[in-house]
């Protein structure tokens, strides 16, 4: 059944990206032959969820493969790794829309209003199918897609009303305008997400909270006399690893250590983490990663 579900999904994913990158070779072909920014600056926001889209996909299939000798935790980290790429090809974008609109706010030419206004219609509707397709999906890469997608759909929708607006007044100002805005906005939320994910790329701790709500759980344990070299850290965001070294109370014999790591197991599966790792050391025992920061 789980098997049947991935496929499902990958092939929703599948669908929606090539959809989305064919439309968005049109998008950018449609602007230079309307001359309209706001289909550029829209073009460049499809590019970069065409890339997320292509990637979750790709990862998708890669993440069937598991761990091996080479990646012993899987393939997971890559989705940072795009998602790196993918923000600096959206900034790149960016800037670029942004070169090519403000020198049209002094002097604005009216574009093409009828291509614009058919574009328009074409991008409610492909994003809207795509957006419908992976509504059913079940997977958190599905119903993140799905907002990325609906965000498309509301961007078209402005475009949509601007070029109805341009039918009926000349206000050639509107078409830079727009694209000011949807690319700031891009610039904006890639700014962010290329933050977090470089922070995350880095090894920085994914949740300050969660890393203290894990000391405080693994601290009040009977047993457990002090907790030190507590690392999180994060595979892709979703997925966090846990490594930590904890000071016994006393000598514990094989039975305790036993009931012990029981009790830890408990403790941990509140907090659904992929991957553990925890040692057990004795109050006069030195530490062989006190060196080490």
């Amino acid at each position: 059944m789980h098997n049947h579900d991935h496929t499902n999904s990958s092939k929703r994913i599948g669908w929606a990206f090539f959809l989305n990158l064919c439309f968005t070779v049109i998008e950018f072909i449609g602007g230079w032959l309307t001359s309209s920014t706001a289909i550029m600056a829209d073009a460049v926001h499809d590019l970069g969820d065409s890339l997320s889209i292509g990637l979750a996909w790709v990862l998708s299939k890669v993440s069937e493969k598991g761990s091996n000798n080479d990646f012993t935790y899987g393939y997971r980290r890559l989705s940072l790794l795009g998602a790196l790429v993918n923000g600096l090809v959206l900034i790149a974008g960016s800037v670029w829309v942004l070169s090519e609109a403000i020198p049209k706010l002094l002097q604005p030419e009216m574009p093409l209003v009828e291509g614009m206004l058919g574009l328009a219609i074409l991008g409610v509707i492909v994003n809207g199918f795509s957006a419908y397709k992976l509504s059913h999906g079940k997977t958190l890469n599905e119903k993140v897609l799905n907002w990325h997608l609906l965000e498309d759909v509301l961007g078209w929708v402005a475009v949509l009303i601007v070029s109805i607006v341009l039918l009926f007044v000349d206000w050639p100002i509107l078409d830079p305008a727009l694209s000011i805005v949807f690319t700031l906005y891009i610039v904006f939320n890639v700014g962010k997400n290329l933050w977090s994910t470089t922070r995350l790329f880095l090894q920085a701790t994914p949740d300050k909270t969660l890393s203290e709500s894990l000391h405080r759980s693994l601290s009040s344990l009977e047993d457990v006399r002090s907790v030190h070299h507590l690392h999180l850290w994060s595979l892709d965001g979703e997925h966090h690893v846990l490594t930590a070294h904890l000071v016994l109370q006393r000598a514990l014999t094989l039975e305790q250590q036993l009931s012990l790591k029981r009790a830890i197991a408990d403790r941990l599966g509140e907090f659904e983490l992929a991957h553990t790792t925890i040692e057990f050391e004795f109050e006069e025992e030195a530490c062989r990663d006190a060196s080490v920061i």
